[in-house]
């Protein structure tokens, strides 16, 4: 299955800011042909896809999208103007341990959802292609804090791992990788402080203060690094400014 970014269509979810932006970007950067981007935020969508596009040629598109809910519709209008997709990114995720459905939800039933759909039409296409899910160093790593993200995130390891194994890529011609960030300079983590209880928040703090910090566009080139190399069913640890290593 080829492993070359040039010519190829990427759709990436929560792609209007943060980590699913700087993966955008990364990919056209190497050559992709076009990037679609799903977001439930329009205002910053349309503003991402605008400077995309001043910076690579036209080649950004976007499309309002509940990951949640506009699985099939989306697609639809995906397949129906780009008859094909060689990467799709699920990088739409949340924090929120008050709301623990809406994580699960977001974080993991909505990447088992389209990477099941998406794994249909790369296969049945004939040429095979690349699922990258977002996990995080919290889907292998254990602390006290953020349970609920965290059970999210080691599904989405647990799921990637075991859809793309070896035994399934043979069958399917499409890879299934995950990726696994450290702490990351998003929109998201900028409200870090609240993420956990009051009662837990101090300790969590000084936790999250001690790792190492990465800028999203660190995290963009590394996956597309990852692109390149990785075998389907392996997951990929980013932590700062480290080299990418397998987790």
């Amino acid at each position: 299955m080829p492993k070359d970014i040039q010519g190829t269509t990427v759709v990436v979810t929560g792609g209007a800011s943060g980590i699913g932006l700087a993966i955008a970007d990364a990919f056209l950067q190497h050559g992709a042909h076009r990037v679609v981007l799903l977001d439930l935020n329009a205002e910053q969508a349309d503003q991402a896809t605008a400077t995309l596009n001043a910076k690579h040629g036209n080649k950004a598109t976007f499309i309002l999208c509940d990951v949640t809910q506009d699985l099939d519709q989306v697609t639809k209008v995906i397949i129906d103007t780009y008859k094909t997709v060689d990467v799709l990114v699920n990088s739409a995720g949340i924090v929120n341990e008050r709301n623990p459905r809406k994580v699960i939800e977001i974080n993991l039933t909505a990447v088992i959802e389209w990477s099941l759909k998406y794994l249909e039409i790369m296969r049945k296409g004939g040429k095979g292609g690349t699922i990258i899910n977002m996990s995080s160093m919290y889907g292998f790593m254990v602390d006290p804090y953020l349970p609920t993200y965290k059970a999210s995130k080691f599904g989405v390891l647990g799921f990637t791992k075991s859809k793309g194994h070896e035994y399934n890529f043979k069958k399917t011609g499409v890879r299934l990788l995950a990726i696994c960030p450290g702490v990351t300079k998003t929109n998201l983590t900028s409200g870090y402080k609240n993420f956990e209880e009051k009662e837990n928040q101090e300790d969590f703090v000084a936790t999250f203060d001690s790792f190492p910090w990465a800028e999203v566009t660190r995290v963009g080139q590394a996956v597309v690094e990852v692109f390149g190399k990785a075998d389907s069913g392996t997951a990929w640890a980013i932590q700062g400014d480290e080299p990418v290593f397998e987790a």
